[in-house]
This record gives structure tokens, sequence and C-alpha cells, in this order.
């Protein structure tokens, strides 16, 4: 696995980024993805917080995670909610089932935790296999910007039990050449003052330039690729604090690749 995912830390992504909360990308997926009656599939589909709320739109989506217990909170948040989800344990670099899709979607920036440049290419060669002719990827990233080595900063969490959860992150290392950053997380779970578990998670991030991910995308066979920023279709950045976004048509006439 490409970065190792603690227990904590999925407890964590469960209260901070809940089911349905936005960056806006909830309301650009659903938006964009109008109109598609096939399979949908969703690499790194965590807890649940964009595939339950396409599942309630009536759309078809299967998901993946290379961690357990994020597929553990997935399940439960769903239970909640009486959908019954297809989610399964993979890799986006190697992930293979028998079937094809009308589209796929990694948002969030999630795909920039493949932070090897040779597994991140086969991620999206493994994508456009799975692709049915004329299907769609579309895929969030965004690029390295004020990333300090050495800062270190905390964050603290209120559990419904009322057991606290704190997350101190030190920024390790930033490759340029490679372009990557690194930094190592300590999570650490409190109750009446005693402190009960802790965790450590290293956390890699690489990142493309803009033309340069769309050139890798042309190399692997996508077509008509459109570049939006912060959730606005065809509109290109011109920030390095953008969220952008990526889609691309896989070829109608698809090629051995």
């Amino acid at each position: 696995m490409l970065n190792f995912y603690s227990k904590l830390s999925s407890e964590v992504y469960d209260i901070d980024k809940p089911i349905g909360h936005s960056f806006g990308d909830v309301e650009y997926y659903i938006e964009r993805l109008a109109g598609c009656d096939g399979l949908i599939l969703e690499p790194a589909t965590g807890t649940g917080r964009i595939l339950i709320p396409l599942l309630q739109k009536g759309f078809d989506v299967v998901g993946f995670d290379i961690s357990e217990d994020m597929l553990e909170l997935c399940r439960a948040n769903c239970e909640k909610r009486n959908l019954q989800p297809n989610i399964f344990l993979g890799e986006m670099e190697n992930f293979s089932i028998d079937q094809k899709f009308e589209a796929i979607i990694v948002p969030t920036g999630t795909f920039l935790l493949l932070y090897n440049r040779e597994k991140s290419i086969q991620a999206l060669k493994n994508f456009y296999h799975h692709l049915e002719d004329g299907g769609r990827l579309i895929v969030d990233i965004f690029l390295e910007s004020g990333f300090k080595v050495g800062e270190v900063s905390t964050r603290t969490w209120t559990c419904e039990n009322g057991d606290t959860i704190t997350l101190q992150s030190s920024n390790v290392e930033i490759d340029h050449v490679n372009q990557h950053t690194r930094s190592h997380g300590r999570y650490e779970k409190w109750r009446n003052g005693a402190l009960i578990q802790t965790e450590l998670e290293p956390f890699t991030l690489r990142w493309y330039g803009v033309e340069e991910f769309k050139m890798v995308l042309e190399q692997t066979g996508f077509e008509d690729i459109v570049i939006s920023a912060d959730y606005k279709f065809g509109e290109y950045p011109t920030t390095a604090n953008q969220v952008i976004t990526f889609e691309a048509v896989a070829a109608k006439s698809k090629k051995d690749r």
C-alpha cells in the first residue's frame, strides 16, 4: 500500500468530513454525471462522503478503498441510510474487476496519494482499461502550494462518546525533482484525560503540473480533455491554490495500451 492508513485517521476522516460534506465537489460531480445511466466507479471511496449522495440521487455507483477501516465506516454509514453499497478492498493501480464503467471519478485530490509516478500512471491506464468506449474519467488534482519543511500543526476532534482525538502533523520533506511532499502524523485518542491509543501515519502526496497531467492523460489514450478550476466547468486555473478538475473521454475505439 502506498500510504499507511491508521484506524484513528479513518475515524477522524468520518468526523471531519461527514457524509455529504462538500467542498463544492459533491454538487459538481452530481451535475457532471447527470444523464449517466451506466455504472460509475469511485476509487478511494473512503467513508462514503461522495458515494452516498450519489447513491441517494439514484446513480449506480461501485466503490473501493485500500483501507478496510474506511470501508467498515462506509458500510455503517450506508446501513444508517438503508443503502446497500457495492464496495470492495482494492488499489487504484492494480484493481481488476470484470466490469466496464460509464464513468470513473476521483474527487478532491485523492489521486495524488499515489505519490510514485509509475504507479500513478499505471492507475490511469487501469482506469482507461475499465472504462467503456467513450466513458469518462473525472479526477481532481491540486498543485503544491505553501508546504514548509519543519512546520508543525495540531488539530483536535471530539468523538460522539466524548473521547478526544488529536493529530500532530509535521512536514518532513519536499522533493521538487520527484514532485512529492512527505509529512508524519501522530494520532492520539484521549479519554477522561488519559491517553488510550496512539498511531503514527506517514502521509506522502505528489503533484503534477496542469499541462503535464493533461499530456499524461493524452498519452494514456484519453481524448476531449476539459480542464476546470474550483468546480467551474471549463474555467482554466489561474492560481496555485485552486482545485483543478480534469474530465477526459476514453477513445471510442480503444487500442491496447
